[in-house]
Order: C-alpha cells, then sequence, then structure tokens
C-alpha cells in the first residue's frame, strides 16, 4: 500500500514558523510545499532554509490545489483570518498557541471548519512530552487519592530587546503578556489534567518591562472537583527558571520540573514507579526559560504528526478546536478578574 504524502503550507516567517517547517520535514508522511508571509525577506530566508517554494500571500497559498494541510504561525492576533479562509478553500489547518486573542475570533474559526467538515487544531507541544503520559495515567487512575491541590509556574525572562519593534507585549497581537504567550503551555497542561476550573481570583502587573500588557500574573483557583490550585507565569524573572508543575493528594504528590520528576511519590509505591522516577529524574530541557528560540522541535513535530492521523483515521484530534479554546479561557479569566478586581466565575453549563 503507497503511504498518502501531505503536503504542507506554512503561514508565517518569524521564529516559529521555523519550528513548524523543521518539525514537517522530519514527519515521515508529510511535506513542505511553500511559506508565504508578510514580510517577504523572510519568507524568502526560511524557504531557501527548508528549499519550499514562496507565496506571495496567503490567499495565494490556499488556491494551491498541491496543499493539503496549512499550518498558522502568525502573531496570535492574527490566526483567525487565514483559518477561516482556508476552511473556505477545504484545507486542514493546525495553529499555533494561542488559537487567537479572544474567545468570539476561536468561535468563529471552530465554525468555519465545522461548516467546511475540515479539521481544525492546536499546537501544544508540551503534550507530546514523554512524562506527561505517565502523569496522565497517575490522574486518571486516582493514584493521587482526592486531589488537594494542583499547581503551575513559568518564572521566565525575557529581555526588553525581545519586546522592542515587536507584536509581542501588544495587546492587539498578543492579547497580553506572560500569560497568554509563555504560561499558556502550562496552563493548558493543569487543565488538561485537572479538569475544568470553577473559579479564580487574579492580579497581574507589569513590573519589569515598558509594555501595555502584564509581565507577571498570579491568581488561586478552585477546580470543579473541588480542589484548589495555582498559576504563576512571568517573564520578569532574571534570569529565568525551570517551569514546573505540583499535584497532590491524600495518596500521592508528583513535582515536576520541565521534563523530569522531582517527587514521584504514592501511598500504593510499585516497581514501575521506581522505573519511572529512575528514567525522568535529571533535568531535561531549560529550554525557553530566557531564549524563546531554545526549545526542541521534537514536540512540535509529535503533534503535527497526531494531527495528520486524525485526518487519516477520523478519528477527533486531542487539541481540537474546543480543547485549545480552554487553555485561552483561563487566561482570559485570569485577565478579566484582575481587571475587575473580583472573582471570576465559570459557567460550564
Amino acid at each position: 500500500m503507497v503511504m498518502k504524502i501531505w503536503n504542507f503550507g506554512i503561514i508565517g516567517a518569524g521564529l516559529i514558523a521555523d519550528f513548524h517547517a523543521k518539525a514537517i520535514q522530519n514527519i515521515r508522511n508529510a511535506r513542505l510545499i511553500g511559506i508565504c508571509g508578510t514580510n517577504q525577506e523572510k519568507v524568502k530566508k526560511l524557504a531557501g532554509k527548508y528549499n519550499c517554494r514562496t507565496f506571495n500571500s496567503y490567499s495565494e497559498m490556499l488556491r494551491s490545489d498541491e496543499i493539503d494541510i496549512i499550518t498558522i504561525a502568525t502573531p496570535s492576533g492574527a490566526h483567525m483570518e487565514p483559518a477561516i479562509e482556508a476552511a473556505r478553500f477545504g484545507k486542514h489547518v493546525i495553529c499555533e498557541k494561542p488559537l487567537e486573542i479572544s474567545l468570539d475570533r476561536i468561535d468563529r474559526m471552530i465554525e468555519a471548519h465545522d461548516a467546511s467538515g475540515t479539521k481544525l487544531g492546536g499546537i501544544f507541544n508540551y503534550r507530546y512530552n514523554d512524562t506527561l503520559k505517565h502523569l496522565r495515567s497517575a490522574v486518571d487512575n486516582r493514584r493521587f487519592g482526592t486531589i488537594t491541590f494542583a499547581a503551575i509556574y513559568v518564572p521566565w525572562w525575557r529581555s526588553d530587546d525581545y519586546y522592542k519593534g515587536s507584536w509581542h507585549g501588544t495587546m492587539k497581537l498578543d492579547g497580553g503578556g506572560a500569560l497568554i504567550n509563555q504560561a499558556i503551555h502550562m496552563i493548558d497542561i493543569l487543565q488538561h489534567l485537572m479538569g475544568p476550573v470553577d473559579s479564580l481570583q487574579a492580579y497581574t502587573a507589569t513590573l519589569g518591562h515598558s509594555i501595555e500588557v502584564e509581565d507577571t500574573a498570579a491568581a488561586v483557583l478552585k477546580f470543579k472537583s473541588n480542589a484548589l490550585g495555582v498559576i504563576y507565569g512571568s517573564t520578569a524573572s532574571f534570569p529565568g527558571q525551570f517551569r514546573r508543575i505540583e499535584i497532590t493528594g491524600t495518596k500521592g504528590t508528583v513535582i515536576q520540573v520541565e521534563n523530569s520528576f522531582k517527587v514521584w511519590q504514592f501511598a500504593d509505591q510499585t516497581e514501575k514507579d521506581k522505573e519511572i522516577f529512575d528514567k525522568f529524574s535529571q533535568i531535561e530541557g531549560g529550554g525557553g526559560v530566557s531564549d524563546p528560540g531554545a526549545i526542541p522541535f521534537e514536540p512540535h513535530a509529535r503533534n503535527i504528526a497526531a494531527f495528520i492521523d486524525s485526518i487519516e483515521t477520523g478519528n477527533e484530534f486531542e487539541i481540537n478546536g474546543h480543547e485549545a479554546r480552554k487553555a485561552v479561557e483561563i487566561v482570559l479569566a485570569v485577565y478579566k478578574s484582575a481587571r475587575e478586581k473580583k472573582p471570576y466565575v465559570f459557567n460550564h453549563l
């Protein structure tokens, strides 16, 4: 049986587009056809690096019968328009995080792909690190007993140069700061493991940079399960520290730092637990704490490969539009709570 090759086009030519291109290049049933973007110099440079075509606009790219799947790697607040137009041309779309900067814009993307019968997926590449399957299994198998607390910490650093003359740190195209751009990965992991948030109380501040959005945010959460939690995200924590998630309950505690387990302990400890801890007890990662380009491309490749598999099998993609929306909803709730100086209560009807 001949293996189908899925042809990709990338919209955007910045740093993250390079990760998309490298990821596609390393997927056996994927091929990069071309790249487009608003900066033609960057488009030509990236296309030359990956030996693919350049397109003058995404409208031109979407008219190509050769392309099956579009990846969107534009600034966050510019995801909706190409995503909707791609649906009209019958192209599947996998979009960099966050899916968009408002729930209304995300919903319009979802509706467009539902109407066209194409798939819309999000990129949350942390979900494809090896440690997550073990942590998810521990939650699913109730090894924590009654989970009492769960928290994520993203104490990162970005220099002034990162924001200078950039769309980063702007309301129009970033939609916020440290939470919606950097910490959203871990917020997605938190809700993926813990389920819906019932309510939260939050504070945001701009303390280390001259930008119009937050560089520091903290929130206390109450999950629908009644467990309590914390979200902390910053780009004003020099020199940048490893991201961390903690989950604890009446029968167990796990502390994960980057992609390693610093604590993996349960009341019903088994030999398998020792194997997991021994395998993942050393620090792995560190990418992104101060340099957004210092991350591996392999999780992106797994994320995109899983999206291809969902198209081939007809199964629902794990991070479909509705799933990718959840982390944005939490981030926007944090912003609203901080702005209005009162708790935010979610409506899960």
